[in-house]
């Protein structure tokens, strides 16, 4: 993991709140549906001034900690936050420092080992601790890359 100062970003897309613990239960878990709404043929092809193709998870609005509630927010990154689409919401992302993890190899089993080391990292009371303000997903073809806020 490495500090980097991170750029503001706009993200537009589809929003659901959510645990970890949760998550972990199939009955229960929301992310593996909006993933697959998101990840369906031409999810963002109606959201206007894209900046690219990849897809960008926002997690936001942490309750407490990564023990606690917070929202995920899948979506596209944008110039400008457009005229929502219906069933869309915009976040802005703000710039900051965050521990950049890079996720690559098989998918999901990448992403869920690279979220592994920033638990352990925040378990073990590693430093620069975790914010828990805004963290961010980029996934791109050649992986995903983790921005945590610190």
């Amino acid at each position: 993991m490495d500090v980097v100062e991170r750029a503001e970003v706009l993200v537009v897309g589809y929003a659901v709140r959510t645990t970890n613990t949760d998550e972990m239960d199939q009955a229960k878990a929301k992310l593996p549906a909006l993933w697959q709404r998101a990840g369906g043929p031409g999810a963002f092809a109606h959201v206007p001034g894209r900046i690219d193709e990849n897809l960008y998870a926002v997690l936001t609005d942490y309750e407490s900690d990564h023990h606690g509630a917070y929202t995920q927010i899948l979506g596209v990154g944008v110039r400008t936050v457009p005229r929502l689409p219906e069933g869309m919401v915009a976040v802005r992302v703000p710039a900051g420092q965050s521990l950049k993890v890079e996720a690559r190899g098989s998918m999901p089993q990448a992403i869920i080992d690279a979220w592994m080391q920033v638990w352990k990292h925040t378990e073990s009371g590693g430093t620069p601790p975790r914010s828990f303000a805004t963290d961010l997903e980029i996934h791109h073809p050649e992986g995903a890359d983790l921005y945590i806020a610190v």
